[in-house]
């Protein structure tokens, strides 16, 4: 997120328009989850595709499960280029130089596939939590190392006046050139730029868990809208409010130079950060059989292999070729800024907006004479949440 800031301002203000859209997304985003959920109770729907045939049509059910597939395999190609990157880097503060390629196949074969192989996966659950400490760590830390000033610019003395040097941050002279501070004059009104798009694009990447929604509804325990609206508001807050302070202090540290995975602009040498980033790896291995799992899936729909003859067999071969490729692919990749923007303009925003709205208009009207005034009242606004979608993504 400080790289999608990055992407059309270069002056600390810039962080206010940045903060504006972060809640205002994150606001849009949770009412297209909280849709998914309410069709699915209003249908009876257990999965998204399902959920679409239930309100909008079996014979076009195909779509959303074409999308959901790609994104899902999105999600998890960005997942490996974090972990090529964080892995590089963690070895190099170990001693070990290495290049990415080496460090994602290391990764990937001793922890990825295991873990992707697996065919029952609550055993992940409590590492979830795990990850949601990593993430609070990883935003204290930025904030340490901001308020610190430990990655700084130095300034020079003015002569002929009481203005004295600046020394440079504690770790400044550890880091790349092109990864080091670097600000200018473009705030908050560089936020009528064009270049905005790219952080809102990225949004709908970093909000997106809507594929899985159906699967939350159904498995919420005492699954009442009421209670479901109440887990969706508070998971959503929290996303607002870490996303926020992120994209905030990685860019008011960085500016412009931010990079798309703002760990790589910190120091291999800085012990902080390295933390940081095991936290991310950790909190990613762990996450991502969940993901793994319904690419997987989407491709054997897809492909149309009957759920009972799925066998171990057939998942493990598809794994292995689904692993594969993802992994081939991002050893290649470096620009994890782009892979987010365009997932997120395109089938995140399918996902998170357009295709909800959709649903709930249909299985509104569906109900007939039985759907209530404010059913029917907020139809209007669903879709005015869908064109909002389509509008992100142009």
């Amino acid at each position: 997120l400080p790289a999608g800031i990055g992407a059309f301002g270069n002056a600390p203000s810039a962080i206010l328009p940045a903060t504006l859209l972060i809640g205002t997304i994150g606001f849009f985003s949770a009412y297209g989850f909280s849709l998914i959920g309410r069709v699915c109770s209003y249908t009876g729907g257990q999965s998204y595709r399902d959920a679409w045939s239930q309100s909008v049509g079996d014979s076009t059910s195909w779509i959303p499960a074409v999308t959901c597939t790609f994104k899902t395999c999105f999600a998890i190609l960005s997942y490996s280029m974090i972990l090529a990157d964080t892995g590089k880097a963690l070895l190099s503060t170990a001693g070990l130089q290495t290049t990415r390629t080496a460090a994602l196949l290391g990764i990937t074969g001793t922890a990825l596939l295991p873990l992707c192989l697996l065919k029952n996966l609550s055993s992940l659950a409590p590492f979830s939590l795990l990850g949601i400490g990593g993430m609070f760590y990883t935003t204290i830390a930025m904030a340490a190392r901001y308020l610190g000033g430990a990655y700084k610019l130095g300034a020079p003395a003015v002569k002929g006046s009481n203005v004295a040097a600046v020394p440079a941050g504690k770790y400044l002279a550890d880091v790349a050139t092109n990864f080091q501070p670097r600000f200018g004059n473009l705030g908050a009104s560089a936020a009528m730029s064009p270049n905005t798009f790219i952080l809102i694009s990225m949004l709908s990447t970093a909000y997106m868990a809507h594929f899985n929604a159906p699967k939350f509804f159904v498995e919420l325990k005492d699954n009442t809208i009421k209670r479901y609206n109440t887990v969706v508001g508070t998971s959503f807050g929290i996303s607002v409010l870490l996303f926020a302070l992120v994209g905030s202090l990685g860019f008011l540290t960085f500016g412009s130079a931010s990079s798309g995975l703002i760990l790589n602009n910190y120091s291999g040498k800085d012990a902080l950060m390295s933390l940081s980033r095991v936290a991310v790896a950790v909190s990613i291995v762990f996450s991502y059989p969940l993901i793994f799992a319904g690419a997987r899936d989407g491709w054997l729909d897809l492909l149309k292999v009957p759920v009972d003859e799925r066998t171990d067999s057939v998942l493990n071969k598809a794994t292995l070729a689904i692993l594969a490729g993802v992994t081939v692919v991002a050893s290649q990749l470096k620009e994890l800024a782009f892979i987010m923007s365009l997932a997120g303009a395109t089938l995140g925003n399918a996902l998170i907006y357009v295709y909800p709205a959709l649903m709930f208009r249909s299985a509104v009207k569906g109900m007939g004479e039985k759907a209530s005034k404010g059913l029917k009242r907020e139809v209007p606004f669903a879709m005015f949440s869908a064109g909002l979608g389509v509008v992100m993504g142009c």
